[in-house]
């Protein structure tokens, strides 16, 4: 989930410290809490990687995710965030980001699914989205997925202490240009820690909106790039949090919380 502008100012559910301003250098404790955060989103994931099929609803995924959450001892970071009903958003086809699981949403072959999800364990969050192409999808639907992921690791290979955020968003929007397809402007990355949403934003394209901000060991971030096969451009539909393209085009999505180590970088949300 990536609503910045809104949510910076507001701490996650359960209340978790009070919100401190300023990218957050994570101690090695508080590190090995997020190492733990991560693996029970990255495992959740994967098992709905696995599990989903033509048939099932978004629904059903989004209990399956809440059950697993807690079962490993974690909270579901997005259940009640700033209202938000469901412990994962499930997105489908042209829808974007941020869709709301429904037990009217049916998921039928060929379908482009979005997963995002988070944990909240023992003080501290983990992060990650991922795309699922439901049975056989088309052409495109294969291609835009592939390079959604291929965009994210593009980004997460620029991370290293003394690059910039500027050189990841960079790396992302070079790629998927380079592809034929666009980058999403709307949303973007974050820090991610103690709180779901922190500062700094990663952005996925370049920009002088904000500093440029130098890595260093000890940040943790949430890079998730978002790509349409069509207009980059997105709406929100009227229960004011599923967005979509503009031009019903497809859509997709992947992210990973990652750390900056002393010499590159550690991806916390790895499901392999």
């Amino acid at each position: 989930m990536n609503l910045i502008s809104q949510l910076l100012s507001r701490p996650a559910l359960p209340p978790p410290s009070k919100q401190r301003r300023g990218v957050q250098i994570k101690s090695t404790a508080e590190i090995e809490v997020m190492r733990q955060a991560a693996r029970i989103v990255a495992t959740v994931l994967k098992e709905i990687s696995e599990l989903v099929q033509p048939g099932m609803t978004t629904a059903d995924l989004d209990a399956y995710a809440e059950k697993r959450i807690r079962e490993m001892g974690a909270v579901p970071s997005f259940k009640g965030y700033h209202g938000f009903p469901a412990s994962i958003c499930a997105c489908l086809n042209h829808e974007v980001v941020h869709g709301i699981p429904s037990r009217r949403k049916l998921i039928r072959a060929g379908d482009v699914l979005k997963v995002d999800t988070g944990a909240y364990f023992e003080g501290f969050h983990g992060d990650s989205c991922i795309t699922i192409a439901v049975g056989t999808v088309s052409p495109e639907a294969a291609r835009l997925i592939e390079v959604a992921e291929g965009a994210l690791y593009q980004g997460i290979e620029q991370v290293r202490p003394g690059a910039y955020l500027l050189d990841i968003a960079g790396a992302i929007e070079d790629y998927v240009k380079a592809n034929d397809f666009s980058v999403v402007e709307d949303f973007t990355g974050h820090g991610v820690g103690r709180n779901l949403h922190e500062e700094p934003q990663v952005f996925n394209f370049r920009t002088r909106e904000l500093p440029n901000v130098k890595l260093k060991a000890g940040m943790t971030l949430a890079i998730e790039p978002i790509v349409n096969a069509g207009s980059k451009f997105t709406r929100t539909l009227s229960d004011r949090w599923t967005a979509v393209t503009v031009d019903n085009a497809l859509s997709a999505q992947f992210e990973h919380t990652v750390l900056v180590t002393e010499t590159g970088y550690e991806i916390l949300t790895d499901r392999t």
